[in-house]
C-alpha cells in the first residue's frame, strides 16, 4: 500500500478517535506533501514522500537538540512525541553492524585508502542506504573505519 494511503487512513483514524497530536502532526505533513505535489505539478511518489518525513525527523532532532540545551524540556518531550510518530511511517533504519559492513565494501569497491577518499565512499555508502541511515551515524562510521586504514 502506497505511504500516501496510510497517512489517509491513519489521519481519519486519529480525527475519529480524537488523538490530537497524531492529527497536528499528520495534518502538518499531508500539507507538506501537497504543497511539494502543487510545486512538482503531479502526485509524489513513495520515495519523494519518505524524502518529507525524513526532513521533519531531521528538523525534530534539531528541535530537541535546542529546547534540551535551553532547559525547556516540556517543548523537547512535545519534539520527541512528533518524531516518534513521524518515524513510525518510514522504512526501519539499517543497524550499526549492517551499516559497517556496507561501508567497509564500499571502501573496497572505490579502492579507499585512507580519510581523503571520505567523499567517495560517503557517495557510495548513500546510494545504497537510500534513506534507511541517517547521514550523521553515516559520516562518523565512514571516519572511523578510514582512520583505521591511515
Amino acid at each position: 500500500m502506497p505511504i500516501s494511503e496510510i497517512l489517509a487512513g491513519d489521519f481519519t483514524a486519529a480525527l475519529k478517535s480524537g488523538d490530537r497530536d497524531k492529527v497536528s502532526i499528520l495534518r502538518m505533513v499531508k500539507a507538506s506533501i501537497k504543497n511539494r505535489e502543487i510545486d512538482k505539478g503531479s502526485p509524489l511518489d513513495d520515495e519523494e514522500i519518505y524524502a518529507i518525513l525524513r526532513s521533519f525527523v531531521k528538523r525534530a532532532n534539531e528541535s530537541i537538540e535546542q529546547f534540551s540545551k535551553a532547559g525547556r524540556t516540556e517543548l523537547a518531550e512535545k519534539e520527541k512525541t512528533e518524531l516518534s510518530i513521524i518515524q513510525s511511517y518510514l522504512p526501519k533504519q539499517i543497524g550499526e553492524d549492517e551499516l559497517r559492513r556496507i561501508i567497509n565494501d564500499s571502501s573496497v569497491e572505490v579502492g579507499a585508502t585512507g580519510p581523503k577518499d571520505m567523499g567517495r565512499v560517503m557517495k557510495a555508502v548513500m546510494a545504497k542506504t537510500k534513506g534507511l541511515a541517517d547521514g550523521k551515524l553515516v559520516s562518523s562510521l565512514v571516519q572511523e573505519i578510514l582512520g583505521s586504514k591511515a
